[in-house]
């Protein structure tokens, strides 16, 4: 018996609107399990990084109700605006400053301190717009994310990290100070402020943010750069965390299963960018030895570090992240950049 087949453009249509439907399928099955996902020790990596890169390649769409309620419960719980920074407006002269992670260290805030501390929170009064907040993951190195990161509005980096046009872009609104930094390679700096000076110049009039009080270790190195930078650079506003949002911060993160000695700063500032920015916009956030496609990647794209193994639970800060992500709070950005997403 002969068997004919008649084709038609009707049966092309078919077959492509059957195959769109499995593959919205594919996709809602994915964004169920990843929203799911709840911690990284469980996670069987090869298994988890194919599903991921299938997601990734998913249409997103951003989820409004979703950023709101986020923006709702970080405003509730730690408003970043009143509270991120210390500031003339939250601080008094003489007033006992907590630290993070002590309760029994505090610190007596001084009139010379208090006289170089901004005058209130300095994006108060409007919302930050399409925010970049820029993690300094090795999946960065050859991701020519540049141009994409500079169309954002506000750009967040962390650590002093080096910039470039091709990979990570050079636009930065605030970049933070590790006290470490300061310890490790600026030693003289009273002496020489020069190349702490320069290293801080490359970002324009960016924000300088340092968590002065995170650690008793961490007040004198951070206190010697604002004396350093806040004479020669007044164009470039310096600041210091304040210990009771961290501590707020922590808090709420730790309520909902993340649990880890401190939080990474890039965590902390993701999260403020939930409250503050319209849409966030996260890259370089990747705690993994091997990339999608099971390359090898670098901890940081600028050098050959390695991560610190017990302060931070970076690959927990990441299954959150993750969750984000699929719900539409934020866009996880963890493969090559195109011109066509301009």
């Amino acid at each position: 018996m002969c068997v004919m087949f008649h084709y038609t453009p009707d049966t092309h249509s078919s077959r492509q609107a059957m195959t769109d439907t499995l593959q919205r399928l594919h996709c809602a099955k994915l964004k169920r399990k990843f929203f799911g996902t709840m911690s990284a020790k469980r996670l069987n990596m090869k298994r988890f990084t194919l599903e991921l890169n299938d997601f990734l390649n998913c249409p997103h769409k951003m989820n409004t109700t979703e950023q709101e309620l986020n923006r709702i419960r970080l405003q509730y719980c730690c408003n970043a605006t009143g509270s991120l920074f210390l500031t003339k407006q939250n601080t008094a002269v003489n007033q006992t400053i907590p630290y993070e992670t002590s309760i029994e260290k505090t610190y007596t805030m001084n009139p010379d301190i208090y006289s170089m501390l901004p005058e209130d929170f300095p994006w108060s009064g409007h919302r930050m717009g399409q925010c970049a907040v820029v993690g300094s993951g090795g999946i960065l190195k050859n991701s020519s994310c540049g141009r994409e990161i500079d169309s954002a509005d506000f750009v967040i980096r962390f650590n002093l990290a080096y910039i470039n046009n091709s990979d990570v872009g050079l636009k930065t609104d605030l970049i933070t100070i590790n006290p470490s930094q300061i310890q490790k390679e600026y030693k003289n700096l009273e002496k020489d402020p020069d190349p702490l000076v320069e290293r801080v110049s490359v970002y324009g009039n960016a924000s300088l943010a340092m968590p002065a009080f995170a650690y008793t270790t961490c007040t004198a190195l951070s206190i010697s750069a604002l004396k350093v930078l806040h004479p020669v650079r007044p164009q470039q506003p310096f600041m210091f965390f304040s210990p009771m949002y961290l501590r707020t911060l922590d808090r709420f993160w730790k309520e909902r299963g993340l649990k880890s000695i401190r939080l990474s700063t890039g965590f902390m500032l993701i999260s403020t960018a939930l409250e503050l920015c319209d849409n966030v916009h996260v890259y370089g956030f990747w705690p993994f030895g091997t990339d999608l496609q099971d390359n090898p990647v670098p901890y940081h794209y600028y050098n050959e570090l390695g991560p610190h193994r017990y302060l931070h639970a970076m690959p927990e800060e990441f299954v959150r992240l993750l969750q984000l992500h699929s719900k539409g709070a934020l866009t996880l950005h963890l493969q090559p950049c195109s011109s066509d997403n301009l």
